[in-house]
């Protein structure tokens, strides 16, 4: 019989603490071996009890969440998942601690002490246990350029191609890894599915701006795609793309349909629509998360004359959703997060 996974959870909040213990401890597979009050205890009780995963809150006395993520990644890296606030400024420290190396995150419904925490114990539970078999890698920092890389942004008009990427846990951090790499006169648009809020769509997108030579935004309802610029999907309604007439250019809208699909946004929904919308000229990218969402919509746009690029093992934080489209058949390529936006240009330059 296999033992549970071992869990540290630290809060500040003697009732989170307590709240959050219950709930992972619902499920047989978890156990809970110790509690931490702050980030320094959260560090120390890690050395002192060596659990498989670590649940980390951000806002924390004597040594915050972010401080301590950094010292368990470069003393003894392991999966850390992230309790943050639903709020803009919570939004931003918690992309900085994925791009640190936690794994992912789990969003407090009411603020840092949230006694309505049991709404979202399917979720904790849930990423508790994929973090359990992510790959966690030493601290380092994202290479970030010092400035907008590449060639400066000088294209405005509508996209005749589309770059189509799917990414779930992990995804922040190796999305930061490929789009600022993609120059500004990108012969196409790049719309984005990640798995993520709402409230932190938004400020996502302006992250990855900041470091970009592409144009990057949240898309709205009514954007028409343009090339040389990035779109990331709000997180609560499915992104699909209409064309008015053979000529117009391709149309964002958001639609709540199908409502039974297991991610809103989906990946598949999106990979769809690009090639109803684009035909061949779609370059598929499906990067770490677990499931399966976007694998479906990988073999759509290699059937269609597309290309494909899947993330290789090697660098994914959870090779479920790539897995799932390399068995399916929808990986033309497969290929380590860092040289994905290097064959994106090559195949956009081979398209006719």
């Amino acid at each position: 019989m296999r033992s549970p996974t071992t869990v540290l959870v630290a809060d500040d909040s003697a009732l989170m603490r307590r709240e959050i213990k219950n709930i992972i401890e619902s499920d047989p597979d978890l156990r809970v071996v110790a509690c931490a009050r702050n980030g320094q205890d959260a560090v120390a009780r890690v050395r002192e009890h060596n659990p498989d995963v670590v649940t980390l809150d951000i806002d924390m006395p004597v040594m915050d969440g972010i401080t301590a993520l950094q010292t368990i990644m470069m003393e003894a890296p392991r999966p850390v998942v992230m309790l943050s606030s639903l709020t803009p400024e919570g939004a931003r420290t918690t992309f900085e601690c994925l791009e640190l190396g936690a794994v992912d995150f789990v969003g407090k419904p009411s603020g840092t002490i949230s006694k309505d925490i049991d709404r979202q114990a399917a979720e904790i539970v849930a990423k508790v246990k994929t973090a359990a078999g992510a790959r966690a890698g030493k601290y380092r920092r994202v290479p970030r350029p010092a400035a907008r890389p590449g060639v400066p942004n000088t294209v405005h008009r509508a996209a005749r191609r589309v770059v189509a990427m799917g990414v779930s846990t992990g995804g922040p951090k190796t999305l930061m890894e490929i789009v600022p790499y993609l120059t500004g006169d990108l012969d196409a648009a790049v719309v984005i599915v990640q798995h993520m809020p709402v409230t932190f769509t938004g400020p996502f997108a302006a992250r990855i701006n900041a470091a970009s030579a592409l144009d990057v935004k949240e898309a709205c309802a009514g954007d028409i795609l343009m090339s040389g610029h990035g779109y990331v999907a709000r997180g609560d309604k499915h992104m699909i793309f209409t064309r008015p007439t053979p000529t117009h250019g391709a149309m964002v809208r958001y639609v709540s349909q199908p409502s039974d699909a297991p991610n809103m946004p989906s990946v598949d929904v999106m990979m769809h629509s690009a090639v109803d919308a684009f035909g061949d000229e779609v370059v598929g990218v499906l990067l770490t998360g677990m499931g399966a969402d976007g694998a479906d919509g990988m073999v759509r746009i290699r059937a269609a004359g597309g290309s494909t690029i899947a993330e290789d093992e090697s660098t994914r934080v959870v090779f479920g959703m790539p897995a799932q489209a390399i068995a399916r058949g929808g990986a033309d390529f497969l290929l380590p997060c860092d040289e994905i936006a290097p064959i994106i240009t090559a195949l956009l330059g081979c398209f006719v």
